[in-house]
């Protein structure tokens, strides 16, 4: 649900949170009881796009429900090797 800032005649601000079909222009301000209208606010918005969102919830998935391993991988699930023909691989550190 979104929230929504406003601001009464007074001074006073306060964010409210409202379904974006029946949010009200004005509403009674919760400090001083007078009229507050809506204020037009930047919205906010994530920097973080759905791959980021999707690890967190992978994250927190895993801290409740982990995943239960009951046997050994089968050695046909491992990724084979890749042979290179590049001489100057050879130099390279082997993992």
């Amino acid at each position: 649900m979104p929230s929504y800032t406003f601001r009464c005649s007074e001074g006073c601000h306060f964010d409210a949170l409202f379904s974006m079909a029946d949010v009200p222009t004005t509403t009674e301000c919760r400090a001083c009881g007078g009229l507050a209208k809506r204020v037009i606010t930047a919205p906010h918005l994530s920097a973080a796009g759905n791959a980021a969102f999707q690890l967190l919830d992978h994250s927190a998935r895993s801290a409740h429900e982990p995943a239960v391993v009951d046997r050994l991988p089968s050695r046909g699930s491992a990724r084979p090797q890749r042979v290179t023909q590049n001489p100057l691989h050879a130099k390279l550190p082997r993992a």
